[in-house]
């Protein structure tokens, strides 16, 4: 690929950042009582820009880390917390430790209930799962402009497979039996993310590439950046299971739903920005993700990267070709486009006309209408998905602080 001029990158920052400037303003929704999700801020009270707001608490602490005290040191001890019920490294300093301490609960509002439900859906769902937040959520971050640039000129964009494996473990955490109990990750994984988001705010404005391509942001990893990062995964996940017509049951809904909605609140999200129904998320989703989706130098580039992920593990089914035809059917015609991904001529189609019938036959809606080779071919691509996604994990993750950018962007 080519190299990006100075100038290229200039005039192809301004131009995003104007675009992205004119997009309507990130939106407040409507919900239940004051400090749930949907929530708005009482009479009298600002609402927030959340364009313009991060997450003040955890990013003075890492920054203060970086600056005066040993991030070996940091990142050694919360290596040992892995479990959410289990007690913190006495190593770690105080300050930090009592932010965890905090940060690990799950919000007043958590519904045990409805997380139950939550394990349900993930149980009956787990090989769509598998598919759709390893593939359809992760070619969508190509095409986000803002964690498209993050990703790549912070330290993931030079261990993009490390990050992957980050991004599996977050969908396995939260699809786990035990997700929120003591015993399960999910806390851990979602705390130590947002440790990792203030050390990306606190490295990444101090390279000039990244600064000259955002001039308009201070920080990257915005409130609404993330929010829009959310919409990518359970949002973008139940539109995908709807357009399939896999039916669910709405109590199972509600809970992943729920499950996403704690997520969000301990990944550092204000509570008043999470969407309170699948009805908001759909309304905030076409407000704050669809107009945003494009593609830029960075992101085709990651996109790339993740066409060759099959050729890695040599599944057959999963080559470049298969996956660009998935990128198209899952996201459509122009955001393959955007990532410059030729048309195939044989999947193209197959994927176009076969894969309705094959999730109803699947599914046990429709007896038949389909040959049994495109039915055993498409439920060969499922298991392959789960097998791209799972082997991810078959390795200890951990996910820790980068103590430095990309060295290595071109």
């Amino acid at each position: 690929m080519e190299d990006l001029t100075r100038r290229r990158v200039l005039q192809a920052g301004a131009g995003a950042g104007a675009a992205l400037l004119a997009a309507p303003a990130f939106p407040w929704t409507s919900g239940p009582a004051e400090g749930s999700p949907g929530s708005r801020p009482g009479v009298g009270a600002k609402h927030t820009d959340a364009k313009h707001t991060w997450d003040d608490e955890p990013d003075e602490l890492i920054a203060d880390i970086y600056r005066h005290r040993d991030v070996t040191k940091v990142i050694n001890a919360l290596r040992g917390w892995t479990k959410n019920g289990q007690a913190l490294p006495k190593s770690l300093p105080s300050d930090l430790r009592a932010f965890i301490e905090d940060a690990r609960e799950l919000p007043e509002w958590a519904d045990r209930g409805k997380l139950a439900d939550a394990v349900t859906f993930n149980q009956k769902r787990g090989t769509y799962l598998g598919a759709l937040y390893g593939f359809a959520s992760g070619m969508m971050s190509a095409v986000i402009p803002h964690e498209a640039m993050v990703v790549y000129y912070s330290r993931g964009g030079a261990a993009l497979k490390d990050r992957i494996s980050k991004t599996a473990k977050l969908g396995y955490d939260i699809g786990s039996l035990n997700a929120y109990q003591d015993s399960g990750e999910m806390a851990v994984t979602c705390v130590k993310t947002r440790l990792i988001h203030s050390a990306v705010r606190h490295l990444l404005p101090e390279q000039h590439q990244w600064s000259s391509r955002m001039p308009y942001q201070e920080k990257p990893i915005t409130q609404a950046d993330q929010m829009v990062t959310w919409h990518s995964l359970p949002t973008t996940v139940m539109r995908m299971l709807k357009r399939w017509q896999v039916p669910i049951d709405p109590a199972e809904s509600a809970g992943f739903l729920h499950s996403w909605q704690v997520a969000g609140h301990m990944l550092g999200i204000q509570d008043g920005l999470i969407p309170a129904t699948w009805s908001d998320a759909e309304a905030q989703a076409k407000i704050a993700l669809d107009p945003v989706l494009k593609g830029t130098p960075e992101g085709r580039k990651l996109a790339d990267m993740l066409l060759d992920l099959g050729f890695n593990l040599d599944l057959s089914l999963l080559s470049r070709g298969v996956l660009g035809a998935l990128t198209r059917f899952m996201l459509g015609d122009r955001i393959a486009r955007e990532l410059r991904i030729p048309r195939e001529p044989v999947w193209d189609p197959l994927l176009e006309t076969a894969w309705g019938p094959f999730i109803l036959v699947r599914e046990g809606i429709l007896q038949a209408g389909m040959p049994k080779e495109a039915y055993w071919t498409f439920d060969e691509m499922l298991r392959q998905f789960v097998l791209l996604y799972i082997s991810e994990l078959r390795m200890p993750i951990t996910i820790e602080l980068p103590y430095t950018n990309n060295p290595n962007y071109r």
